[in-house]
């Protein structure tokens, strides 16, 4: 094999790569909006969820991508162990269809869906279709890509030494070896298996050489959720071994059938002169089957993977609940993002709104727990430094003009909350204050408090929900009235020597902080109500 050869084989694996990327990335933000509701509603019904496995994996053109995909959902607790496994048995047999595609002898035609594929992305200024042409030229990319390889292997065919080597695979411990090792080298099960079928187009192998091989190449997907769930929690980790445990149980399965039964014949006598074909047909066996026989023992392999990793205390709270640094923005990083800081956001809202319920109690002679408003505000200066760091990363990666304006509105309401949060730790001042400077609150004063706390809990209960901004600037409407009401009545104490002048500046200062709190959540609720994905 000359040095020529060599090079088209590495340029045309490169370009087959690209391709399949491109095509992964149009087909995932043509449809990436629709993601993340389509998990949203995923149930624990298993067909449902093989379904969905299947369907993503479709989009995004590798198991190994919906993998780590699930695996992040997990960990951000936006699906359960149970539902990760149905998931990822469709994700298995997703990836065959990358498979199918190349079978098809339609090289002839990939300049052409490549060519337009780049017209729709230079010379159309819609997204939508910029989207589709990048799904066409990574389709064309694809074949051209396969094609190079295919040609740079021919000449393998009367190589003795490689021949000799490749009978040497028809064993199956090396044969399976090799599978995996390549694959988690290169990182993609369909890319290896595109370099196999490239190989029996060449007229280099024949089924029988390359099917442990391909079995391997199963387990070898592995390695790429294997570096995802570094760093995850303990769920998160077993989604990655029940990855595992499923390839590794479907590779032994096929092996002992192989070597006791003539499948390997008869899937070759399917297509008997389509080398490509036979190993796609194997590759979908392979899975289909699989995914079969384990689909009745799903909760088995959760609870196996708990026995293999049970859970351990955790020994220092992290300021995160949802949000982790290692979300693979290239695959389902969209939804996986988007939904993390959901959770995450409604995390900080519910601790500031108990936060300023606790300092209005506060405030009503109850002075016993000032440090949890205290500690609960450092927790959301945090929280809010930190999500608006997630969310300025992810902003200088994603082109999705939809996901740009929600991730701008949650950029919005961190910077209210956080400021609603700083308005209970005033109420707690105010509190300590009084206390100080030996203020006793009269009865008016009390009725007063209350219903602003009362106002203000109905605030937070509506500002987060959806549609209900009409009813919000009523309320905050009411904040202002109420604000304009009570500062009358303090005057009216004051000048009647019902209540001091300290006591009448503090009071004022409550007043303030009360109207901001209306503000701040009306500004809440409109960007809530600005999220549409």
């Amino acid at each position: 094999m000359s040095i020529t050869n060599v090079l088209t084989l590495v340029g045309g694996l490169a370009l087959f790569l690209l391709g399949m990327n491109s095509m992964g990335d149009g087909l995932e933000k043509s449809c990436g909006d629709k993601m993340k509701k389509i998990l949203e509603k995923l149930t624990s019904n298993r067909f449902i969820g093989v379904l969905v496995g299947m369907f993503i994996t479709m989009i995004i053109q590798s198991s190994s991508a919906t993998t780590v995909m699930v695996v992040g959902f997990v960990n951000a607790s936006m699906m359960n162990l149970t539902q990760a496994v149905w998931v990822i048995m469709g994700a298995n047999i997703g990836t065959t269809i990358t498979g199918q595609l190349v079978a098809l002898d339609i090289g002839w035609i990939a300049p052409f869906f490549a060519f337009i594929g780049v017209i729709m992305m230079l010379f159309i200024k819609n997204i939508k279709v910029n989207e589709i042409g990048k799904v066409l030229c990574g389709f064309g990319v694809l074949f051209i890509g396969l094609n190079m390889m295919s040609s740079s292997m021919a000449p393998l065919r009367e190589n003795e030494a490689f021949i000799g080597l490749m009978s040497k695979f028809s064993n199956p411990l090396l044969g399976i070896l090799i599978g995996i090792v390549f694959t988690a080298i290169i990182q993609s099960s369909s890319a290896s298996v595109a370099i196999l079928q490239a190989l029996a187009i060449s007229g280099v192998v024949s089924l029988d050489s390359a099917v442990y091989i391909l079995f391997g190449q199963n387990i070898g997907t592995c390695a790429t959720a294997l570096l995802a769930s570094i760093g995850t929690n303990r769920a998160a980790k077993r989604t990655m071994l029940i990855h595992l445990i499923f390839n590794v149980l479907g590779t032994t399965l096929f092996t002992v059938i192989c070597l006791l039964t003539p499948l390997t014949s008869f899937v070759s006598n399917l297509t008997p002169n389509n080398g490509a074909q036979q190993i796609a047909n194997m590759h979908t066996l392979f899975n289909v089957t699989t995914t079969l026989v384990l689909l009745p023992f799903g909760k088995l392999l959760v609870k196996l993977t708990e026995k293999i990793l049970p859970d351990k205390e955790v020994k220092k709270e992290e300021i995160f609940m949802y949000l982790n640094n290692d979300i693979d923005l290239n695959v389902g990083g969209s939804a996986l993002y988007l939904e993390s800081t959901r959770l995450e956001v409604e995390r900080m809202y519910n601790l500031t709104k108990e936060n300023v319920i606790k300092s209005f109690d506060f405030l009503l002679n109850n002075f016993n727990n000032g440090k949890e408003i205290l500690d609960t505000e450092d927790l959301v200066d945090k929280l809010n430094e930190g999500i608006s760091k997630h969310i300025t990363h992810f902003l200088t990666h994603e082109g999705n003009n939809n996901i740009n304006e929600a991730y701008s509105a949650y950029l919005t309401i961190c910077t209210n909350v956080e400021r609603l949060c700083d308005h209970s730790t005033n109420f707690y001042e105010h509190a300590m204050e009084f206390k100080n400077k030996n203020v006793t609150l009269n009865e008016n004063v009390i009725n007063e408090i209350k219903a602003m706390k009362d106002v203000c809990i109905s605030l937070f209960d509506k500002a987060d929900k959806k549609g209900s901004v009409d009813e919000v600037s009523m309320l905050e409407e009411k904040t202002d009235n109420m604000t304009k009401e009570y500062r009358v009545n303090m005057l009216k104490r004051l000048q009647n020597g019902i209540c001091t002048s300290e006591g009448s500046i503090i009071y004022s200062e409550i007043l303030i902080d009360f109207e901001r709190v209306g503000d701040h959540l009306l500004n809440v609720s409109e960007n809530f109500n600005k999220i549409n994905v």
